[in-house]
């Protein structure tokens, strides 16, 4: 894994110094990404500049360095990531003829690339990745991102240069980077608790949907050019629809546990020693067993526990542990680690990103990143074989209001959102203890505007998203914000899927996975020089678990996963395998009253807030004392703006 970054002018003329300059300062940015070598490349003639920071994962030596030309010198690339099926391919070419110097992922994917092009090399390579690569002949620069999206890319203009970079801080070190906030991104921001590709935080930044590249040559004007597909994720769902798998349960899962020991065993490769993280659910619990039985000696496995019971997976982790004989680590974060771990976030995270489980992800990985360099995980199973439970949740509502006209719940749902409002409005102040009844998610006024938000949805589908939004009122929260329609809020963007579960966990597999799990995963791992790989996440087992009707992946007693369940009993006893969905909750609610009160109190004053000019100050102080009184629990709102405030205070 590593970190890559770079700039193409189109109408200027600096000088080499100049260039190497810049460059190294991005790219010196991006260190804790590869901390093992870092190196540059330019061409001043033609304004270019790439440059790499690396972890060594395949090929320690130097014939793995970046960024790396091609044996004919026409190609210079800089690549993050992992090809996982490339022995495969460098026994294709080296039939074709090619010559290699290394034995490092790298290079095979530069030589499909030469000997292939870039269309059909990005459709033959199975992994994870981001890179750039520039072709000296055409004078042509090429950015593509994995099929999953599993690894970031940054990219836009500041005038007539273009700048990319696998996280922002590396582009913010350029002289021409524009630091204008995108209000609307800022808007989805508060809705969702993180930004949905393609916006970022900054006007003059996108990022590169997964499955996707874009070409830009010195003919580009800046901003014209869409990303293009060479994998695309709504077509693959239409298609495993329309020729869904015809075969028994039973040949189902043999399918799928073949495909899963495959991908598992291709993210064993490695040069340096790896381990897993694992949390005692079905996904991780699956991934690991798959390891032990591919390994001659116990796997190192790692967990994260919390002294809150009602929060902690830790023992069902140690347990699986220990049925697996793997050499477990876990450890038990603290408040106190809560609050050295929320300075630094915003540095990590380097746009506002509120999923607080931020928290625990980060310190798993300061933990694993001490005793390995890579890490396989389970993030994915969920999207996949339907393992959340809201999408029953979501069934069940459907089933109770389909039959009432829309215009009447919509009507209805007007009525409510007023009513809600008026009683959330009108507390103005609280105190303390004053409405112990309402102490909760649950209180009469929450459910009344969840309800309200619900109700004119014409589909499961958008009944789901509407679900997504943590704040619908974001109006009076940030004021003059424009509305940008994404794929989150635009149901006219979803394709057209007839099995609800299918739509859901597709809904899912566009959204929350790519911006919010693996934003999660990636700059939490990557802080600490840690490689995580997510077999579940193998394109092939996507393509195929959508290709399952949805009878294979819920059970008659309605919970999902159920085939990857039934796999997993293969490898361990039953008791193991069925026990509920937990996730990886936070007692944020109630450290926002004791622990990080002082903390949050002075991001959330009121003239400051007013200075800043975002955000409503009278709004966000009312929201404050509601949940320091009980009136209502805003624990997922107020982290939601205290991120955002942390990262404005410590922004370059």
């Amino acid at each position: 894994m590593c970190g890559i970054t770079g700039f193409f002018h189109r109408q200027k003329n600096e000088n080499e110094r100049w260039i190497r300059t810049v460059l190294s300062r991005m790219t010196s940015s991006l260190n804790h990404r590869g901390p093992d070598n870092s190196d540059i490349w330019c061409d001043p003639k033609a304004q270019i500049g790439l440059g790499h920071t690396r972890l060594a994962i395949q090929d320690l030596s130097p014939a793995g360095s970046q960024p790396m030309q091609s044996t004919s010198g026409r190609f210079v690339l800089t690549f993050n990531g992992e090809i996982y099926n490339f022995q495969e391919l460098r026994r294709e070419l080296e039939q074709a003829g090619c010559k290699f110097r290394g034995h490092s992922d790298t290079e095979v994917l530069l030589t499909a690339i030469e000997e292939w092009g870039i269309t059909q090399a990005l459709q033959r390579a199975n992994g994870m990745f981001a890179f750039a690569i520039w072709d000296i002949t055409t004078h042509t620069l090429t950015l593509a991102r994995d099929r999953i999206g599993k690894k970031p890319l940054y990219y836009g203009w500041s005038g007539n240069t273009f700048i990319f970079a696998s996280e922002l801080k590396a582009l913010t070190h350029h002289p021409d980077f524009d630091a204008n906030i995108d209000r609307g991104a800022l808007a989805l921001y508060m809705q969702y608790s993180w930004i949905p590709t393609p916006s970022s935080i900054y006007q003059s930044i996108k990022k590169l949907p997964p499955g996707c590249f874009m070409s830009i040559s010195p003919d580009t004007i800046p901003w014209t050019l869409e990303p293009q597909h060479y994998w695309s994720s709504q077509q693959v769902a239409r298609d495993a629809e329309q020729h869904a798998f015809s075969g028994t349960f039973e040949e189902a899962q043999e399918e799928l546990s073949n495909i899963l020991q495959h991908a598992v065993r291709q993210r064993m490769i490695a040069d340096v020693e790896l381990g897993a993280l694992l949390s005692g659910g079905i996904d991780s619990t699956t991934v690991v067993a798959l390891m032990q039985l591919a390994s001659t000696r116990p796997v190192k496995t790692f967990s994260i526990g919390f002294w809150e019971e009602k929060y902690n997976e830790a023992p069902f982790a140690k347990a699986v542990a220990a049925q697996l004989g793997t050499d477990h680590t876990e450890y038990y974060l603290t408040p106190k680690d809560v609050q050295f771990i929320i300075p630094e976030l915003s540095g990590i995270y380097d746009e506002p990103f509120a999923d607080s489980s931020q928290i625990p992800t980060l310190a798993i990985s300061r933990m694993t990143g001490q005793r390995v360099k890579v890490a396989l995980s389970g993030d994915g199973g969920d999207e996949l074989f339907a393992g959340y439970t809201r999408y029953q949740e979501c069934l069940q509502r459907w089933n109770q209001w389909k039959h009432v006209p829309l215009p009447a719940r919509k009507i209805s749902a007007t009525l409510m959102e007023q009513a809600a409002k008026i009683a959330w409005m009108g507390k103005e102040y609280c105190r303390p203890g004053s409405s112990p009844a309402l102490n909760s998610k649950n209180s009469p006024w929450a459910k009344l505007e969840k309800k309200s938000r619900w109700l004119p949805a014409s589909t499961p589908v958008e009944l789901m998203a509407r679900r997504y939004v943590r704040y619908p009122n974001v109006q009076d929260l940030l004021p003059n914000t424009p509305r940008i329609a994404t794929f989150l809020n635009t149901p006219g963007m979803w394709p057209s899927l007839k099995d609800p579960i299918h739509g859901m966990r597709f809904f899912d597999f566009c959204t929350y996975l790519p911006d919010d799990i693996l934003v999660k995963v990636d700059r939490a791992s990557m802080s600490v020089s840690l490689e995580i790989r997510c077999p579940l996440l193998d394109y092939r087992l996507v393509e195929f678990a959508w290709s399952l009707p949805a009878s294979m992946c819920v059970s008659p007693q309605k919970t999902g996963k159920y085939i990857l369940k039934k796999v997993l009993q293969h490898y361990l006893p039953l008791k193991y395998v069925e026990r509920p969905k937990q996730g990886f909750a936070l007692p944020i609610s109630e450290w926002l009253r004791d622990s990080l009160r002082d903390w949050a109190e002075d991001l959330l004053e009121e003239n400051r807030l007013n200075q800043q000019g975002f955000f409503n100050g009278k709004v966000v102080r009312r929201i404050w004392r509601q949940h320091l009184s009980g009136w209502q629990d805003h624990d997922t709102l107020i982290w939601s703006i205290l991120m955002f405030q942390s990262w404005l205070n410590n922004k370059p």
